[in-house]
């Protein structure tokens, strides 16, 4: 019986590429999202990840085919930018409700399924940005700090049940979330370093990882035994993150804040 996997935000980009490898791995992948389309292996279900309700019958419907969820592949996301004087509220909780209540919803909707088989496992798309905060991406660092949160304590809360709850965090990947996000260059006259920091950041993004090579990150992820709670994915990104746990916090926040000046 081959094994489910359900993932989000899989119409393009990381998402995309990791429908692709588990159903080449043999997996029934089941793709939840808005825009993307059903391909070999990959079934598209039409779902905003910010609609709980289309979120949970989503999910019904892969469980009335399949019987079970082996795999959460929780990766729906987008990125804003901007100065967070300048930034509306509004676009911030457009940030949060994709990216962290997303995340939410799909897990609150699987793990009925996956408690009942005392199995499952739980994959979150986070962000080297969630433990590095980005100047003029607050916000997008904020909501992947909150998914490293989430994944941290669901996964104590879950572990009698036989889950397990992991979260990967890549540094720059080249997709097309780079041109995708929402920029904003409110108060750029106030905050003059703000849209070469900018510029900066979605250079970097342009040159990173492939989507390839994320999704077989993420695919370890979710089949390796005994999963970590955090992965970073890339070399030089796990030097960075370690050192943020080495150095002073006044020290590695300075560094961060030079890369982007």
């Amino acid at each position: 019986m081959k094994q489910v996997v359900v993932l989000t935000g899989g119409s393009s980009g990381i998402g995309k590429a990791a429908a692709t490898l588990f159903a080449a791995k043999g997996w029934a992948v089941y793709e939840l999202s808005r825009s993307g389309q059903s391909a070999a292996g990959v079934t598209h279900i039409a779902c905003d990840v910010t609609d709980e309700m289309q979120v949970r019958q989503a999910v019904a419907e892969v469980l009335a085919k399949e019987s079970r969820v082996d795999v959460l592949l929780s990766n729906a996301g987008f990125g804003i930018s901007g100065a967070v004087e300048f930034t509306d509220t509004a676009d911030a909780k457009r940030q949060f409700d994709v990216n962290f209540f997303g995340s939410l919803n799909v897990v609150k909707a699987v793990l009925p399924a996956m408690r009942s088989r005392h199995s499952g496992r739980i994959v979150f798309t986070s962000s080297v940005a969630a433990v590095l905060s980005i100047p003029y991406q607050a916000f997008y660092s904020a909501s992947k700090s909150a998914i490293n949160a989430l994944a941290l304590a669901l996964r104590n809360e879950v572990a009698e049940f036989g889950i397990t709850v992991t979260a990967v965090m890549p540094g720059d990947v080249s997709t097309g979330f780079t041109d995708a996000r929402s920029k904003s260059l409110a108060g750029g006259e106030v905050y003059t370093h703000m849209q070469r920091a900018v510029e900066a950041m979605e250079k970097d993004e342009r040159g990173g990882m492939t989507c390839d090579y994320l999704a077989q990150q993420l695919y370890r992820a979710a089949t390796v035994r005994n999963p970590k709670p955090l992965y970073t994915a890339g070399f030089s990104y796990r030097i960075f993150v370690v050192l943020e746990k080495l150095l002073p916090k006044r020290l590695s926040n300075w560094i961060v804040g030079k890369l982007y000046s």
